[in-house]
């Protein structure tokens, strides 16, 4: 349990005579040695009764270890310290941290620190000490609401996320916190940055890649990064299958980070335990995951299903060395003996190819079954 507070010595006495009256230790991080025995007798003041050890990284090496034995045995209540024991040793009693002056620490310190409590079937806590937030910066105040919001465990991913968000991922090719990262988030980012390469690479690029390009063979070479899909279709984890809203987002993003069949299969068994029978909406959502796999492969860029009808569009750029892969030679000749029914239409510069009567998402995933079993068996 992660709790934000100012700075109160009424905090202070709750938080220690709370551990200690059910047998445990705290931690009391103060990452200032100058004053470090100033806070000690502060912490002796407010909680008399407790026995109070001072540790940190400019003692001598032997004294510092007695200090550690001595609070690993249990001679001491409290230990009074830096940000040395962020590190240190793995001690079961100690239940409850409290960090000063919290407002001073970068998010993984404060992830690391608190991570040194709750290591044993006990409940811990973390108390995060700072000044009123209207006096600390923004960044600060961020920093602090969400270590104080992500404590349960396994939360460190969105911990880092939120941090990427906070401080910017960073120039690519530089130092500076700085571009667009921020405003569009770090996964679009990567998306537009490797379409970007591929771009490159057929164009500008094309002589450091013709040897590459002279044997495409289709199976070897991926044209496109992602397929975006449009469709009317139902298709998510339903509010009365998975409550959580926070549960879901977590399943949306870990579905949309599948690799392939094993992983997908592995989900849906996940799915199945945790929850029971998966509902018609979760497993079309599901098939559009195969699909998207599928799309890519066979170098389409853009999937819509709406009223029945299937539009696919093929790579946007008509230079593209796809159009003279296998792959696209294999697709057309698959539609020609399979799908003559199938119009294959040219509109501003883009390839597209249409299906009518299409009654549901599994319809269209047989079709990108078969096409793809076509292609690549070819190949």
């Amino acid at each position: 349990l992660t709790e934000l507070h100012t700075i109160s010595d009424e905090i202070i006495r709750d938080a220690i005579t709370y551990e200690v009256e059910r047998n445990g230790q705290v931690f009391f991080i103060h990452n200032r040695v100058q004053n470090i025995y100033a806070i000690q007798a502060m912490i002796n003041r407010i909680v008399p009764s407790v026995k109070t050890v001072v540790g940190h990284g400019q003692m001598d090496g032997a004294e510092l270890e007695n200090v550690m034995l001595g609070f690993i045995n249990g001679d001491y209540d409290v230990l009074i310290a830096t940000t040395i024991i962020e590190s240190g040793l793995d001690i079961p009693n100690a239940n409850t941290i409290i960090i000063n002056n919290a407002n001073q620490f970068g998010m993984s310190d404060l992830h690391q620190l608190r991570g040194r409590v709750g290591r044993s079937n006990k409940k811990a806590f973390c108390y995060m000490l700072a000044p009123p937030l209207s006096s600390v910066t923004q960044e600060a105040r961020r920093r602090l609401n969400v270590i104080e919001e992500f404590s349960d465990l396994g939360s460190g991913f969105n911990i880092s996320m939120q941090d990427l968000d906070i401080r910017g991922a960073g120039n690519l090719l530089g130092g500076e916190q700085s571009g667009f990262i921020a405003d569009i988030g770090f996964e679009t980012y990567h998306r537009i940055l490797n379409e970007a390469i591929l771009e490159l690479r057929e164009t500008e690029f094309q002589d450091l890649y013709h040897e590459e390009t002279k044997q495409i063979v289709g199976t070897n070479i991926q044209f496109v990064s992602d397929c975006t899909i449009e469709t009317d279709a139902r298709l998510l984890l339903p509010d009365d299958y998975v409550e959580s809203v926070a549960e879901r987002m977590q399943l949306y993003r870990q579905l949309d980070g599948l690799k392939n069949e094993e992983e997908l299969k592995a989900f849906k068994t996940e799915l199945d335990d945790r929850f029971g029978d998966i509902p018609g909406s979760a497993r079309q959502l599901i098939q559009v995951v195969q699909i998207r796999w599928k799309a890519i492969d066979l170098g389409i860029e853009k999937i819509i299903f709406k009223e029945n009808k299937l539009i696919v569009y093929f790579v946007s750029n008509q230079d593209s060395p796809y159009y003279r892969s296998a792959v696209f030679t294999s697709i057309l000749a698959y539609l020609q003996a399979q799908h003559k029914n199938a119009k294959m239409k040219e509109k501003n510069g883009k390839l597209s190819l249409v299906f009518s009567t299409i009654p549901n998402i599994t319809d269209v995933k047989t079709i990108f079954d078969l096409m793809h079993a076509a292609v690549f068996a070819k190949n």
